[in-house]
């Protein structure tokens, strides 16, 4: 028998977006709940809800829950990472905080946010760490912190086992999302021990989907190919025409003060068509200006 991997699109919400049972189980291992606190109620959000933008379609952001003490979670699985990304994180997280402000509310009955990114590349390189948990906490006496937004970030690639102890869900659940891959064959018996990991890796055996489906799955993965092959190009790309454009240009200046202009300009080219290429490819013009660095009034006259 074979299973399919359960970080595709088409799988996470096979398994996720269809059983709430397993969602909850999934988000109670995974979030940096206190002892006491579980969550009870999740809220699947309508398709015209989710936030469409064209670098991020490989993301997962239909989940809005809340725990026994009222507050308030967004779940979010991404396949793709920019430096932007964690912004747009950040983002929804305080619009899904500002939002619960009604007309004639008081703060007072703000609860805090949650946000939850399960990242399947690693982002930050310099630590050995897979889980990192953003919150307000004083500069001087992190003890003290202010309720409010708090961010969680994993990286996929780093987990293994014996890097985690203490939460035996969380491990069995991270050994789900990185241990299962296409076309295997062969599940750990830790996880099958466990009736609810039991019963979302059933829902991963290819013979379950139909051939349509599949097609689809395999579509998933050739455009999350094709979108990081497209961002890496054309960062290296811009990169490599700025500096070969503004050496050309600052020696035929003969002076310093030309080098440097040519070598801006060299960058401004680069820029200008490292943007054009993104732009035909649909990315947004957020996104564009921070991997260009160039103003929206360039981007929209491209």
């Amino acid at each position: 028998m074979r299973y399919l991997d359960p970080k595709n699109d088409l799988t996470f919400k096979k398994v996720f977006g269809q059983h709430p049972h397993l969602l909850r189980s999934f988000l109670n291992a995974l979030l940096p709940l206190e002892e006491g606190q579980v969550i009870e109620s999740l809220e699947y959000l309508p398709a015209e809800l989710v936030p469409v933008v064209p670098l991020f379609k490989h993301s997962i952001v239909d989940v809005r829950c809340q725990d026994n003490t009222g507050r308030q979670f967004i779940v979010e699985m991404q396949m793709l990472w920019t430096d932007s990304f964690r912004s747009r994180v950040l983002f929804n997280a305080s619009k899904a905080y500002v939002n619960q402000l009604g007309r004639g509310r008081q703060y007072e009955g703000l609860q805090p946010v949650y946000a939850l990114s399960l990242v399947d590349q690693v982002f930050e390189p310099d630590s050995a760490e897979y889980y990192h948990h953003y919150r307000f906490v004083h500069t001087t006496e992190p003890e003290r912190r202010l309720e409010g937004l708090e961010l969680i970030f994993v990286e996929l690639p780093k987990f293994r086992v014996g890097t985690l102890l203490g939460k035996r869900m969380q491990v069995l659940w991270l050994r789900y999302l990185t241990e299962i891959k296409d076309q295997t064959e062969l599940i750990p018996a830790e996880l099958l021990a466990e009736p609810a990991l039991e019963e979302a890796v059933e829902y991963l055996r290819e013979s379950a989907f139909s051939r349509d489906e599949l097609a689809g799955y395999d579509r998933y993965w050739d455009s999350i190919s094709s979108e990081r092959t497209l961002l890496a190009a054309a960062l290296r790309e811009g990169r490599a025409e700025g500096r070969a454009e503004g050496k050309a240009e600052g020696k035929a200046e003969g002076k310093a003060e030309g080098k440097a202009e040519g070598k801006a300009e060299g960058k401004r080219e680069s820029a200008l068509e490292q943007a054009r290429r993104m732009k035909e490819r649909g990315f947004d013009t957020a996104t564009i200006q921070e991997l260009t660095g160039l103003d929206e009034a360039d981007i929209s006259a491209l």
